[in-house]
């Protein structure tokens, strides 16, 4: 028994920290544009956020280049993909601004590429719908 122990600690040992900085509930956030990154290959990745978004009443768009002149709220953000059987999220970084000022922001990070977890294979939604919904969580509760 004591040879697996060690196995038994590493697989367990893989965990997922998040760190965000949520949308001040005063502000008019209702629309958010999404600065599509094609540096991404996390393929699902926007629809997670737009899915995430629209649970909380935000619609949403995705643009290219510079944004319409109507998006107030633009999103930016970077995810990386690690592979291990196959292809998953291990980390994220959203920053959204408001006039060119962070209004928020949030990063997912899964330690160690997630080890031997079997959650690392989570969908990229299961993964940010819990970081979105910190977003939209008053400060004292977004830690």
């Amino acid at each position: 028994m004591r040879r697996f122990l060690p196995i038994a600690l590493f697989a367990t040992a893989a965990c997922t920290t998040m760190t965000v900085s949520p949308i001040d509930p005063d502000l008019p956030f209702l629309h958010v544009c999404i600065r599509k990154n094609p540096r991404v290959q996390v393929t699902d990745f926007v629809q997670a956020l737009e899915e995430g978004f629209s649970r909380h009443g935000v619609t949403s768009e995705v643009f290219s280049g510079k944004p319409p002149t109507h998006c107030e709220f633009i999103l930016d953000y970077t995810a990386l993909r690690s592979w291990d059987i196959s292809p998953y999220l291990s980390h994220a970084e959203l920053w959204i601004t408001q006039k060119n000022r962070r209004v928020a922001s949030a990063i997912y990070h899964l330690e160690g590429k997630g080890g031997l977890s079997l959650m690392k294979w989570e969908s990229t939604k299961v993964k940010m719908g819990p970081v979105i919904d910190r977003l939209f969580a008053p400060e004292e509760d977004a830690k």
